[in-house]
């Protein structure tokens, strides 16, 4: 075969290219079908399990099995995201009707992953069979190859109900997010039927019905009014609230406590463990001191999470505190984007109910076709049986008169009586009138015997009279929408009645929590740091009575303000700005905390150079030299910024930070690793941006590096060993920077 090459601009092939995967992951993998509100992944493992016959009322299974047979037929990718759409399957926690009935350790509330698939098993709920799952061999949905064209899958599920809403949606595409909170399953059921009644009816009406959203968490809702714009639109903030009570001491032995005991949705996980950890600062920073404790009491019984107040605190204030400081109050954001008519598309509540109904008068016109078509049948069969009863002993003397099975068919269809022989004329006359269709022949010839005892045909003429009813109710409903849809609202109703729970998140309009923080008194503090990285501030009596301890225990003493910031400018370039009202106020002898706690700083990848608070170096410049020999001097406020963490100075390849002090002196001496050493004036390095490398300071030979930095007036005496000998800087030759070091 003669290659064959295509010429193409490479811009344009990576853009068509970069558009072709990104539809793929909208359409196949992150965002739901409004039809069914499932991801690809949720609807396969529900088919799977479906397949595996794994149904309520038969045993779990391992979910390696059904994460297996998910990946094996329908889902060529990981397991891993097979396994995790399974689990998010089973959590009632987050899901509004959990699908999958799990077994075992499927994570908890509080972020607890779930054990790996082979010490797991699972099972489909009732629920799931007959909303989701129910009529799949009725045609109702269209199936389609899977990826290696050796199976079949359902292009969408026959969900029975507004799943997108039901059980929400998240997921992130490119470009493009979904974010759906989750209903009461009573309330959508009764917003559907009602568009259902009234077409015409506005998102607003159809609010005094489905009041918003319901989470599995419960909590509050604070921002109704804003509601009716998100429904309509598909987009907005949903503000939500933990649900928080304030229980007072009866007792004078007693203290005051506030019980959480729902959180808001999107504190699911590791954020419960955030919430108390900040908590916790709050208390640390004295930004809400009157907490005494911290305790997460919740079990399978429910949420519980107690904090014990201090003797005399303001229980209200500090519960405005919570929501004010903490997770305890957060937004939920909406963007209700779904796959309709094969595109994304962002839909208000009403859309979302008419795609729905929709899509069921879809499904239902094709279950009642296909009903319709075996109860026709049916009929076809008993009317030939029936028929078939009146003349049996014709019927008998035709096979018992026909050589082959062939004959005897022929004879009952076409009434061909050549080739059957007959006891009498008359029976051959008769017989050639018969006429049965085929199906009705064949049922005639499968005939048992026992099916002619009297009470079998009466039975017989009973199912007939069944059938033709259902016949006629099947065309009525295929031949009417208004009992069409009269047929849908009876299934919802049934599921309404059979598995509607009521709801458990309030909805309300809340005033915007309010805390004013006690304003801190100002005082001078002493910040230390010890070998361990532990930092804390003390007051200055404390620190004075016990000033050899301190000062033999930390590496780093300045003091300071409670109020100021300390700037640590590090090996790496990095300043990182630590607040001291961050940083607990304790006794001598207290610990304290980490600094990798209140700090972007990491001792296990720089290197403090230089630490000072930074109302010390107001209104002054800051001298930078490298081990490379660049040099700088940097003005103070260069370094004013909100930011924790800035880059201080720049760095070429394989250069570290030195030394950052105080530019105050006269001088500047650099003593190399090969012992030689240069003395300059202080104003002859210039002054220069943060964002800058510097100028050089002094030659260096290969593999030579600045070993130390003295920052000296000109006549001081400094007194240094840099060998056997000691040296007097005042006596080393003042020079030009960059001039030729001397040897010591």
């Amino acid at each position: 075969m003669a290659e064959k090459i295509i010429s193409t601009e490479y811009s344009g092939e990576m853009q068509q290219a970069y558009i072709n995967y990104s539809m793929s992951v909208i359409m196949a993998r992150a965002v739901p079908d409004i039809r069914d509100g499932l991801k690809p992944v949720q609807r396969r493992v529900l088919y799977a399990m479906n397949e595996l016959g794994l149904n309520s009322d038969k045993p779990h299974r391992k979910s390696a099995r059904i994460v297996g047979d998910a990946m094996g037929k329908y889902h060529p990718h990981g397991d891993s995201s097979i396994y995790e759409a399974l689990v998010v399957l089973s959590q009632d926690f987050k899901k509004g009707m959990a699908l999958v009935d799990g077994h075992g350790n499927f994570g908890s509330i509080e972020g607890d992953g779930a054990a790996a698939m082979r010490y797991t098993e699972a099972r489909l709920k009732k629920f799931t069979q007959d909303v989701y799952l129910a009529d799949l061999d009725k045609n109702v949905v269209d199936f389609i190859p899977n990826f290696d064209e050796t199976e079949k899958e359902p292009e969408v599920l026959p969900v029975r109900i507004p799943n997108f809403l039901v059980n929400g949606s998240e997921g992130i595409a490119v470009g493009m997010t979904t974010s759906v909170p989750t209903h009461n399953l009573s309330e959508v059921i009764d917003a559907m039927i009602a568009v259902m009644d009234h077409p015409e009816i506005t998102t607003k009406d159809l609010m005094n019905i489905l009041h918003g959203p319901d989470f599995p968490t419960g909590g509050i809702v604070t921002n109704q009014s804003d509601l009716l714009s998100i429904y309509e639109t598909g987009r907005g903030k949903i503000k939500l609230r933990g649900r928080a009570s304030i229980e007072y001491a009866s007792k004078k032995t007693e203290r005051d406590r506030i019980v959480i005991t729902e959180i808001p949705y999107t504190m699911i996980g590791a954020n419960i463990g955030k919430f108390l950890n900040d908590v916790a600062g709050l208390v640390e920073t004295k930004k809400i001191p009157d907490i005494a404790d911290i305790s997460n009491q919740s079990s399978k019984e429910g949420m519980k999470i107690v904090l014990e107040l201090k003797k005399g605190a303001d229980a209200e204030k500090i519960l405005q505190g919570l929501y004010k400081k903490t997770k305890l109050e957060d937004t939920f954001g909406v963007n209700m984007l779904a796959i309709a008519d094969g595109k994304p598309e962002v839909l208000g509540l009403k859309r979302i109910l008419e795609y729905s109904i929709r899509f069921q008068v879809e499904l239902n016109t094709r279950k009642y076709t296909t009903l319709l078509e075996k109860e026709r049948s049916r009929k076809e069969i008993q009317e030939g049986l029936i028929q078939a009863v009146d003349i049996i002993d014709l019927i008998i003397e035709i096979i018992r008169g026909s050589k082959t099975l062939k004959v005897a068919k022929n004879c009952l269809m076409t009434g061909n009586t050549e080739e059957v022989q007959f006891k009498t004329v008359s029976s051959k006359k008769q017989a050639a009138k018969l006429h049965f269709t085929e199906n009705q022949a064949t049922a005639i010839l499968e005939l048992r015997l026992s099916k002619l005892i009297g009470l079998e045909i009466l039975s017989l003429q009973e199912d007939y009279k069944q059938t033709i009813q259902k016949i006629q109710s099947y065309e009525t409903i295929l031949g009417s929408r208004q009992a069409m849809l009269k047929t849908i609202k009876q299934d919802l109703a049934k599921i309404k009645k059979t598995y509607g729970l009521p709801r458990k998140t309030e909805i309300c309009d809340t005033a915007e929590a309010v805390f004013e923080e006690t304003p801190v008194v100002e005082q001078d503090v002493i910040f230390t740091m010890n070998r361990f990285g532990y930092v804390k501030i003390m007051e200055t009596t404390a620190f004075e009575r016990n000033e050899a301890s301190v000062r033999e225990e930390n590496k780093v003493i300045l003091p300071c303000r409670n109020t100021s910031k300390i700037c640590i400018f590090t090996d790496t370039g990095n300043l990182h700005q630590l607040k001291m009202l961050d940083v607990p106020l304790c006794r001598p002898r207290d610990k304290g905390i980490p600094i990798e706690n209140i700090c972007n700083y990491d001792s296990s990848k720089e290197s403090v150079c230089f630490m000072e608070s930074f109302e010390n170096l107001s209104g002054k410049h800051l001298l930078f030299v490298t081990k490379n020999a660049m040099v700088k001097q940097v003005p103070s406020e260069e370094f004013v910024t909100i930011k924790k963490t800035v880059v201080s100075t720049k760095l070429t390849e394989k250069d570290q930070l030195l030394f950052v002090g105080i530019a105050e002196k006269d001088s500047v001496v650099l003593l190399t690793s090969e012992n030689r050493i240069l003395k300059f004036k202080m104003d002859d390095i210039s002054i220069l941006k943060k964002a800058s490398v510097g100028v050089r300071g002094m030659k260096l030979v290969e593999g030579e590096q600045i070993k130390e930095v003295f920052c000296v007036d000109s006549n001081e005496s400094f007194i240094i060993k840099p060998g056997k000998k000691k040296i007097n800087l005042s006596d080393i030759k003042l020079k030009k920077r960059d001039a030729k070091p001397e040897q010591l």
